[in-house]
């Protein structure tokens, strides 16, 4: 069974992090010459990295990460290719009727948006920032169909903002209907458009958010 790794390194040099979150921080507190073992401290946003947002990101009483069932992160997935959108672009519901793989949007299965955009990650650039996104009526149609988990391959669904006012009216349509999102996914243009996938993140109990070793298989 070959695989294919979903999620972008945690890397101090090279990350996308908004300006005024948390970096991601790797301390040695021990070495192999010094003490005869290695251990690092890590420090990081809820929200770093490839990530799932639980629906208490948004939702005063959402679920949190250790309530997120681990059948809803791990099954078949359909893969809906969305590179042709530029800069800043939306993807509406309308689009995504036009997809050749639209057909295979059912309940249960996990729908993740190829953009392109994770060949922006770690750019010294804003371009990571100006992704396409997607809109609200996206979010009602798909859980509508009884899709609960997307993934995308960008910062966010919404628009990126870095600076208030802050908009994010699909995180708000699909956390506030039960739905799971991932985010800062890679490698999606190496799959085909059905396949298998595990988002499983770290059970951090009561938290927001989680980083997320997401795979893919056929």
């Amino acid at each position: 069974m070959s695989l294919v790794d979903l999620s972008h390194p945690f890397d101090p040099e090279r990350m996308s992090i908004p300006p005024g979150l948390p970096q991601f921080i790797s301390c040695p507190i021990a070495t192999v010459p010094k003490d005869g073992f290695s251990m690092h401290t890590v420090s990081f946003g809820s929200h770093t990295g490839t990530h799932i947002d639980a629906p208490s990101h948004f939702i005063a009483d959402g679920k949190t990460i250790d309530q997120i069932p681990l059948t809803a992160l791990v099954g078949s997935a359909v893969v809906l290719d969305f590179t042709y959108k530029g800069s800043k672009e939306v993807i509406t519901w309308a689009d995504i009727t036009k997809s050749p793989h639209a057909d295979k949007i059912e309940p249960g299965i996990i729908v993740l948006f190829h953009t392109g955009w994770s060949k922006h990650w770690a750019a010294d650039e804003q371009i990571y920032w100006d992704h396409p996104y997607l809109s609200p009526d996206v979010a009602e149609q798909l859980i509508a169909r009884g899709v609960s988990v997307i993934g995308i391959d960008c910062a966010s669904p919404d628009k990126s903002l870095l600076e208030p006012p802050w908009d994010f009216p699909f995180h708000l349509a699909f956390l506030g209907r039960g739905g799971f999102i991932v985010e800062n996914l890679t490698t999606l243009g190496e799959l085909g458009p059905k396949v298998m996938v595990n988002l499983l993140p770290i059970n951090l109990v009561g938290c927001d958010g989680a980083p997320v070793r997401g795979i893919a298989w056929k």
